[in-house]
């Protein structure tokens, strides 16, 4: 079987720098390598209330961000989630599989649902079922995960194992990680100790993928730093959170390791150092933005593309569940 990819982002709108450099732009290049979906979960989406005209919306604008920055909806299958009922099917089946202490040990619904969580819905602690059917849908090889997600596909692998026990089949992948070497998490220009947010209030805290060439120059002129020159050694980052993120986009914007940055900037003000990474930044998103603002005016194009990645998505999606139905002894046609 041809090593194949399954990834998913929910639309919920506001695409930014850390989304770009943490998975879409590794996302362009996987695809030369896999065979790759990369969906817009727009069922993960309700588990927390949306707007039904905001979430239309965001779809369209996150699939312009992925077509923008190089995912080819020929090569890959891009669509949205909703477009194939059997994801739907499928985690319910894999909700009779699953057990309750699995899903009681998720942190992220515990993070998620906070001291408000008598009044979450059951979509939200139940979704890990939904992310395994994401992925054992189309019996996918490989999953880029970020440390947020391991648990989640741990889970997977439970679930795939365990279906593939209770029924004496080896049907279900054991779908394994794909590590794409250090992460690159973007933090807050505003506050080096929190993640690039697109809830966060500020929008000097974060760099969108739509943002103008001038925008993104000013932001990161006007991102917090201290006012120690750069260090000489990787080391010398440590206790500087803002140094830090700043030096960390410029080395994932330009390939390059923490160390090979700090090498060339070293003993350097940042006020010049900004000049450099605001030169780079906008060679690298400009094109990416204005390109993403063409496609967000053409929503008929848009359209087709989740139009066509849904039928292909489908098309391998439904010999699988005629397969799983089978399995489980439901009366089919």
């Amino acid at each position: 079987m041809t090593d194949r990819i399954f990834s998913g982002v929910q639309p919920t709108g506001n695409l930014h720098l850390g989304n770009y450099l943490g998975a879409i732009r590794n996302w362009v290049r996987l695809q030369n390598e896999y065979e790759c979906l990369f969906c817009l979960v727009d069922m993960h989406a309700i588990t927390i209330w949306q707007d039904p005209l905001e979430l239309a919306a965001n779809t369209r604008e996150v699939a312009a961000g992925f077509l923008a920055a190089g995912i080819d909806p020929v090569r890959c299958i891009v669509f949205n989630q909703s477009r194939v009922p059997a994801h739907a099917e499928l985690a319910w089946i894999l909700n009779c599989t699953a057990r309750l202490g699995w899903l009681n040990r998720m942190t992220q619904f515990k993070e998620k649902a906070g001291k408000q969580r008598e009044n979450a819905s059951v979509g939200l602690y139940a979704y890990p079922c939904l992310m395994a059917a994401d992925i054992l849908l189309y019996k996918a090889t490989h999953v880029p995960v970020g440390e947020d997600q391991k648990q989640h596909l741990e889970l997977t692998r439970d679930v795939a194992q365990k279906f593939n026990s209770d029924y004496g089949v080896d049907f279900f992948p054991l779908t394994e990680p794909l590590i794409l070497g250090a992460a690159t998490r973007v933090m807050s220009l505003r506050d080096g100790t929190k993640k690039m947010s697109k809830s966060e209030p500020s929008e000097f805290s974060r760099i969108n993928l739509t943002d103008t060439a001038d925008a993104i120059a000013d932001k990161i002129r006007k991102a917090r730093t201290d006012p120690a020159p750069l260090p000489e050694t990787t080391a010398g980052l440590e206790g500087r959170p803002e140094a830090a993120n700043l030096v960390g986009i410029y080395a994932a914007l330009s390939d390059q390791s923490v160390a090979e940055t700090i090498a060339r900037f070293s003993g350097r003000l940042f006020s010049d150092f900004k000049g450099e990474l605001a030169d780079l930044a906008v060679a690298k998103l400009d094109p990416i933005a204005s390109e993403m603002r063409r496609l967000r005016a053409d929503s008929g194009y848009i359209d087709q593309v989740l139009r066509d990645g849904g039928a292909r998505a489908r098309a391998l999606a439904e010999p699988l569940m005629t397969e799983v139905r089978r399995i489980v002894g439901f009366l089919a046609e």
